[in-house]
């Protein structure tokens, strides 16, 4: 730490718990005992049960996280190709044609800009009639997961890409290696830490969006956000806390799965 006597640094980490502790981690600690409460005692959960995971593990909430994390998957695949081309095509403009980069860059950052619901509308009225019908099919919640976390993808590898050294670019090419085989077996391989970081990012962020759900998903295709909300609406709070917390879990594990790939990446 910068500050390097005692008395300081204990008055920075109670500051720090007096900030984190209400703000951030009593939220969740909540969130967690409410998922095994049976009721509620003041203004906290009381009781104990299992049995709001017993019914998160199967039936329709079961079915619900596999459709978030098929959701999930597709569309940070998605946005990871769309998001690394994008990349890799504005850093070729800035050379040659810098107010186009800088529109290619404007153009992938409006989602972001406006509200994931106006994202949700624009798709159901661009894709309402053929031959781009995909109202109703799963097709069109994946599409707008990957529309609202490109920019994310775009933005991290644009920023890889401004910290290459351009010296092993040009030492492949110097030897002859074509414009291909440099993407493929130098650049792309130094990029890898920081697509594996976007690839969890835009999964994280795709396994949370609720807004833009709830206006395109079909019957059967019911992302777990949505239970959640549906659960809670309906007043079912512990339930929905449950639900809440494997939503939370699963999203966690999968993005600790993804930083050891990125710290293997990184000292290949």
């Amino acid at each position: 730490m910068l500050v390097h006597s005692r008395p300081a640094r204990w008055a920075v980490w109670a500051a720090f718990t007096a900030v984190f502790l209400p703000v951030f981690a009593l939220p969740f600690l909540v969130i967690v005992a409410a998922s095994f409460a049976t009721g509620w005692s003041g203004a906290l959960p009381s009781g104990a049960t299992l049995a709001h995971y017993r019914d998160a593990a199967r039936g329709d909430a079961l079915d619900a996280l596999v459709t978030s994390l098929l959701t999930a998957l597709a569309a940070s695949a998605l946005a990871l190709t769309v998001g690394t081309w994008s990349a890799l095509a504005v850093q070729a403009l800035r050379t040659r044609a810098r107010r186009t980069a800088r529109a290619v860059d404007g153009l992938f950052m409006l989602p972001v800009a406006v509200p994931s619901v106006v994202v949700g509308l624009s798709l159901l009225v661009a894709f309402s009639r053929p031959p781009l019908l995909l109202n109703g099919t799963p097709t069109i919640v994946v599409l707008a997961h990957a529309v609202l976390v490109t920019a994310f993808a775009h933005q991290s590898v644009t920023a890889a890409l401004s910290r290459l050294d351009p010296a092993y670019e040009q030492a492949a090419a110097s030897l002859g290696a074509s414009p291909a085989h440099v993407l493929r077996r130098v650049k792309l391989p130094l990029l890898l830490p920081s697509l594996s970081a976007a690839a969890g990012l835009c999964f994280a962020l795709s396994m949370g969006e609720l807004s833009a759900t709830m206006m395109l998903y079909p019957p059967d295709w019911l992302p777990l956000p949505v239970k959640v909300f549906a659960a809670t609406d309906r007043g079912s709070l512990f339930s929905g806390a449950a639900l809440a917390v494997v939503l939370m879990g699963t999203t966690l594990i999968v993005l600790t799965a993804v930083s050891r790939i990125r710290t293997r990446a990184s000292y290949r």
